[in-house]
């Protein structure tokens, strides 16, 4: 039995609330336990400065903050400069937003991705990429109705999930004490057919079996179905 009483397998309590704010386009508050994010949805209708005269596609972009007061001391605002975490994390919640949806059907167009941590247990990104995926649907939907988009563009769903091998044993969505300390350290990020957008894990201590690796990927597949199950 895991320092909250889950079962190793057995995600966190996970709530996903709609419209939490009113003027983004998309907004959802997710909430994995103990750590809750809010994410928004931001359109600008035009393409990004960088992109081509040529290239009529979309763009799907994010940014990553955590909050002062989200974890148990204050950490800084990042006002001048991005740390390296935060790049890494803004980066994988875009290019994962991205992995699931035609560009070309949201000709130029940019929507931000906004996930901003108020608290912190772990699993700070996977909960960003998931809550991410539903204020982006939800202002999909909206551009729809309003006809700025003629069909939508996600392609299908997808979910995260951090897991990794904590005393020995393989346990699933790990909380800020499990993570700490954990062997191994995995996220998983996937399609709701199960394709993969991305597969991260690394050995904090001594090297481990190809075979663990595999049971990892196959636990976090389950959690990641249950998660798009209640979307």
């Amino acid at each position: 039995m895991r320092n909250d009483g889950r079962a190793n397998n057995q995600l966190r309590e996970i709530k996903f609330t709609h419209n939490f704010t009113k003027h983004a386009l998309g907004s959802v508050l997710v909430e994995f336990g103990d750590t809750k994010v809010i994410t928004t949805a931001s359109v600008d209708l035009k393409k990004p400065k960088w992109m081509n005269e040529d290239d009529h596609r979309g763009w799907i972009t994010a940014e990553y903050s955590l909050l002062p007061s989200a974890t148990n001391t204050r950490c800084r605002r990042e006002r001048e400069k991005v740390s390296g975490r935060t790049h890494e994390i803004q980066r994988l919640i875009g290019r994962s937003l991205r992995a699931c949806v035609d560009l070309e059907k949201m000709p130029e167009m940019t929507i931000t991705i906004d996930a901003d941590v108020i608290q912190a247990d772990g699993g700070t990104r996977t909960a960003s990429i998931c809550g991410g995926f539903l204020a982006l649907n939800d202002a999909v939907n909206k551009l729809i109705a309003d006809g700025k988009l003629t069909e939508s563009p996600i392609i299908e769903p997808i979910a995260a999930i951090s897991i990794g091998i904590v005393d020995g044993e393989i346990k699933l969505d790990l909380n800020y004490e499990e993570d700490s300390h954990a062997q191994v350290d995995s996220n998983v990020i996937l399609t709701k057919s199960g394709k993969i957008v991305d597969f991260q894990t690394t050995s904090e201590g001594e090297p481990y079996e190809y075979e663990k690796m595999l049971e990892l990927f196959e636990i976090a597949k389950s959690g990641i179905t249950s998660i798009i199950e209640r979307y």
